[in-house]
């Protein structure tokens, strides 16, 4: 789901598409369901309002051979992109995708492991661009660091939220995977997000 922000950004940036947060993608003019994706939007903004139409382009842009090289690489859950233009989850072709409950797979600890090795480890990645992704990433101060990374929210009662506390340069990964077909009025992202946060503050 939308976690995959993360990694659509991170591969913007390293093939061109987009060279900063301030990066501008030009609004189509379509109505959509959400009122902040109804306009020029850059990619901080995007980020934090969870644009689809946005990182549909810039996927598109990266393009299928690229992308599939980027999730190889960083052994991003079952790397399957094979349906590329996504289940058909939304009536608009720009709001769907292959990591919109999709073909694109992936557990909570791959999760942790994936980001770990995009910030932890020695990697191909620009420097400047790791720094870019992890701008547009954070979220808040706590109580024992600062908070960086991405909800995601599903049709069925699922959700995400991936990221990490981070201080004095060092880091501690989480993701917390909520699935609760009874109750999917309440399950969202903000909802693992608190759950997170919560754990934290608490456990760190």
């Amino acid at each position: 789901m939308s976690t995959f922000k993360i990694i659509s950004s991170l591969a913007g940036l390293e093939n061109g598409v987009v060279v900063n947060e301030a990066s501008k993608m030009k609004y189509s003019g379509e109505k959509y369901p959400i009122d902040t994706w109804n306009s020029d939007l850059t990619l901080k903004e995007a980020f934090g309002c969870s644009c689809v139409w946005y990182f549909r382009q810039v996927v598109d842009m990266v393009g299928q051979e690229n992308i599939h090289t980027m999730l190889k690489e960083i052994q991003y859950g079952n790397c399957d992109i094979s349906e590329w233009t996504g289940s058909g989850m939304n009536s608009l072709p720009d709001l769907n995708g292959f990591w919109l409950e999709s073909s694109l797979k992936i557990s909570p600890i791959q999760q942790v492991t994936t980001l770990n090795y995009i910030f932890d480890n020695e990697n191909p990645f620009n420097a400047e661009n790791l720094d870019e992704l992890r701008n547009i990433m954070y979220i808040a101060e706590l109580d024992h660091g600062s908070l960086y990374g991405k909800t995601g929210s599903g049709t069925g009662g699922n959700a995400w939220f991936v990221g990490f506390l981070e201080k004095n340069n060092h880091r501690i990964y989480c993701a917390v995977y909520l699935e609760d077909m009874q109750n999917k009025d309440i399950v969202s992202g903000n909802k693992a997000k608190e759950i997170a946060i919560s754990i934290l503050n608490n456990e760190v």
